[in-house]
């Protein structure tokens, strides 16, 4: 009973999220407008949602459905390609961290405290004001380096009590070498906290975007995301409300879909519902 439920999360996460990457890959057959073309002499701007323009237009009269859409590509690709990252550089360090211990635990882990110690979203807008000119690039290596830590913590705990296991053990006393016993006994079985936490950073990274671009430390123009949309439509959210609505909820969709993946995964995977 307990799995199929879990099962449900994970196809309704999935499913969900699924719709919205196909609906941003598909934008240029989904939508015959131009996101950036603003509108000739005869367009209407603001213009409520209507047959022709179904979320309405913006400022300058562009299509917001066609803005919505392309601006998921963006988004989409920031929260995944930074947890890629993330979830590469976290493994690594908790995987060197765990198995060795001693001083190169102890220097890996006060390195992440000092990382962690830091709120997050202060240190990313520090970090970003240190560059010459804000964008996306930038915001991705801000969110990787301040990233991995969580991801070193929860792999560092898993081989932690991994090496411990006779077939570890066993591995060693067969002559093994370290490489050997990490790659081929060690991850694997770490596998399943690490792709849980990933999956449930994917969310946080597409929030971390869509806030540093709300501020104007993201996506810069003509590049579309959810946050500068969001940044766009924050001066009419009493006349023309539709223009903040629609983007604020692609970012509510794809985060709750990563959500209801991520913990239904981590349901399955956890032993005490086996």
């Amino acid at each position: 009973m307990q799995i199929t439920r879990h099962r449900r999360g994970i196809v309704a996460g999935g499913a969900l999220l699924f719709v919205l990457a196909a609906a941003a890959i598909l934008a240029p057959v989904l939508v015959r407008h131009d996101p950036l073309e603003i509108a000739a002499g005869g367009g209407v701007t603001l213009e409520r949602p209507t047959g022709a323009h179904p979320f309405g237009t913006d400022a300058l009269g562009r299509d917001l459905l066609a803005r919505v859409l392309w601006a998921g590509r963006v988004s989409l690709a920031v929260g995944v390609g930074v947890e890629l990252l993330v979830a590469l550089l976290g493994c690594v360090v908790g995987l060197v961290a765990g198995y060795y211990g001693g001083v190169v635990d102890g220097v890996l882990m006060r390195t992440t405290d000092v990382v962690m110690a830091f709120p997050s979203l202060v240190l990313a807008i520090g970090l970003i004001a240190v560059f010459e000119r804000p964008g996306l690039d930038k915001v991705v290596l801000v969110l990787v380096a301040l990233g991995w830590t969580t991801i070193a913590r929860i792999v560092r705990g898993a081989v932690l009590s991994l090496k411990e296991r006779e077939f570890v053990q066993a591995a060693q006393a067969l002559g093994a070498g370290h490489r050997a016993i990490i790659v081929r006994h060690v991850l694997p079985n770490a596998l399943g906290p690490l792709l849980v936490a990933a999956t449930l950073g994917v969310g946080g990274n597409m929030i971390a975007e869509a806030g540093l671009s709300f501020l104007g430390l993201g996506a810069q123009s003509p590049t579309l995301s959810w946050g500068a949309l969001l940044a766009d439509g924050q001066t009419f959210l009493v006349s023309a409300p539709w223009v903040a609505i629609f983007p604020g909820v692609a970012l509510l969709l794809a985060v709750l879909g990563v959500n209801l993946l991520g913990d239904g995964l981590r349901d399955l995977l956890d032993p005490r519902f086996q």
